[in-house]
């Protein structure tokens, strides 16, 4: 898969300036994508697309298949004749911030203003509408029912609505389904035009010579479509309650682990059909991205699962899962397979071989590389070819932050490293990334335009106050982009069609 070198962005759309209260798939997608050429760069690297709950965590999406309208670009929809003009909001540029609540309240009335419209019309885009409600059937039905469901229970979760439609009691199913039918309506347009929109910015991409790597979360939320309608593919009790859940056990981001909540998979009931629900999961993604970074790769080998009423992760255990009968069930249905395997953390042999049995190539942080001698596996004398190199990544504070905040034998490590006085970083580990032996490099925009820590995307073990960050217009810094491009030539990472003679 990572067959020459090259270099990309790490950027969410939600984090791109732009005339909405948060980056969309409009103007200022396309407008970044032009950014990665000027910069010479072959990848953006972006989080996961889904529609995104409490706490507005990408991973933690209401679907596993469905794409999250807070994207969708109003300007778009007046290009298409779904708006007007003049319905959409004033301009205003949040400083560095995003208030996903209030944007939400400004534009859902406007996007139900869309459906209206369009629903009011006929045309070829009427006729897409409905192949692609035919087409996404399996997952957009239960999606929509659910979404619509969830609001009309005051956005309760689905184990707390009435037990006839918790429990997908047919005659149920069917007098909400009548009921609801016009926010039903509402959802699967939503859905259409998310799509629409991302699939023209993923072509406007290619077309650039930009390819898109997406991250796939290995779990889904408890709280999601996916659960509620395949509760038999999740470890559950008999009222849909969870029996166990996922975690980390205590590691560098945390004394006492992580509990993330998500449902553990049934992965014997899994098997008895290939992993359809997966397959189908794998196949719509690499639909939508060029390549995917599966997000907690070594769950597939075993994951820390955690007792539902416990507090923290401590009293965790570690549960198998499928191993390489997954990957080769998968390698048979769809071929060779574009992933990316997030190795983080605790790794054990027998998670590496299952990495390299299926030539996946692993993550190599270089924010983790300096603070335990040279045998450290993140130093870039240990890179092997088919891996990716980070400065940092979204869970990490950025590198200014990070080195800020190194004490001063710390620095003195890293300076003698690098051999550099280390002035200007995060320029120093930015290039120390680039010349690394890994074939793909990613940098983090925040590291790239030198922000601090207020930049950062994530602190992993809080819930809230999180995947907010967003740039401001002023902040696409072009020298930047000449600058990293020319490390790029430097260290062989332009695309063959960019390279100088």
């Amino acid at each position: 898969m990572l067959k020459t070198r090259q270099s990309g962005l790490l950027l969410h759309p939600t984090s791109l300036p732009g005339p909405e209260g948060l980056g969309t798939l409009g103007t200022e997608a396309r407008t970044f994508v032009d950014y990665l050429l000027a910069a010479g760069q072959s990848i953006w690297q972006i989080l996961p697309l889904g529609p995104t709950g409490y706490g507005d965590c990408p991973y933690s999406a209401f679907s596993a298949f469905a794409g999250n309208p807070d994207l969708i670009s109003l300007e778009q929809l007046v290009a298409v004749g779904d708006l007007k003009k003049s319905e959409l909001p004033p301009h205003h540029y949040p400083e560095n911030q995003i208030n996903f609540e209030h944007s939400r309240l400004i534009r859902r009335p406007l996007l139900q203003k869309a459906a209206e419209s369009f629903f009011a019309s006929t045309g070829t885009r009427q006729q897409q509408y409905t192949e692609f409600c035919q087409q996404q059937a399996t997952w957009l039905n239960d999606y929509s029912f659910f979404r619509a469901m969830r609001q009309a229970q005051n956005h309760k979760g689905w184990n707390d609505w009435p037990q006839e439609v918790r429990d997908r009691q047919e005659a149920a199913l069917h007098h909400w389904g009548t009921t609801l039918s016009a926010e039903i309506a509402c959802e699967k347009y939503l859905q259409f035009v998310f799509f629409e929109q991302w699939f023209a910015l993923k072509n406007y991409a290619n077309q650039k010579g930009i390819r898109i790597l997406g991250d796939l979360p290995i779990f889904v939320a408890y709280d999601s479509a996916d659960v509620w309608a395949n509760r038999s593919l999740f470890q559950l009790d008999e009222q849909g309650k969870p029996l166990l859940v996922a975690g980390v056990p205590p590691d560098y981001f945390s004394k006492t682990g992580q509990i993330w909540g998500n449902p553990l998979y049934n992965w014997p009931q899994m098997a008895t059909d290939g992993y359809h629900w997966w397959k189908a999961r794998l196949q719509w993604s690499l639909q939508q991205c060029d390549l995917i970074r599966i997000d907690h790769f070594r769950g597939f080998d075993a994951c820390w699962a955690v007792p539902a009423s416990e507090n923290t992760a401590i009293n965790g255990n570690w549960q198998s899962g499928p191993g390489a009968d997954f990957f080769s069930r998968m390698q048979q249905d769809l071929g060779d397979l574009p992933l990316i395997a997030e190795d983080l953390g605790v790794i054990t042999p027998e998670v590496e071989q299952l990495r390299d049995s299926f030539n996946l190539p692993g993550m190599k942080i270089l924010q983790f590389a300096f603070d335990s001698g040279p045998q450290n596996p993140y130093l870039p004398h240990h890179h092997p070819r088919n891996a990716v190199v980070y400065t940092g990544t979204h869970d990490n504070t950025t590198s200014l932050a990070w080195w800020q905040a190194l004490d001063g034998r710390g620095k003195q490590v890293l300076r003698d490293y690098l051999d550099t006085p280390c002035r200007e970083m995060p320029w120093p580990l930015i290039r120390c990334a680039l010349a690394s032996p890994a074939r793909l490099s990613i940098i983090p925009l925040q590291d790239l335009f030198k922000l601090g820590g207020r930049a950062r995307m994530n602190r992993p073990g809080t819930a809230t106050g999180n995947w907010n960050w967003r740039l401001t217009p002023d902040q696409l810094d072009s020298d930047a982009a000449e600058r990293l491009k020319q490390l790029c030539h430097r260290f062989d990472r332009l695309p063959l069609e960019r390279k100088k003679p």
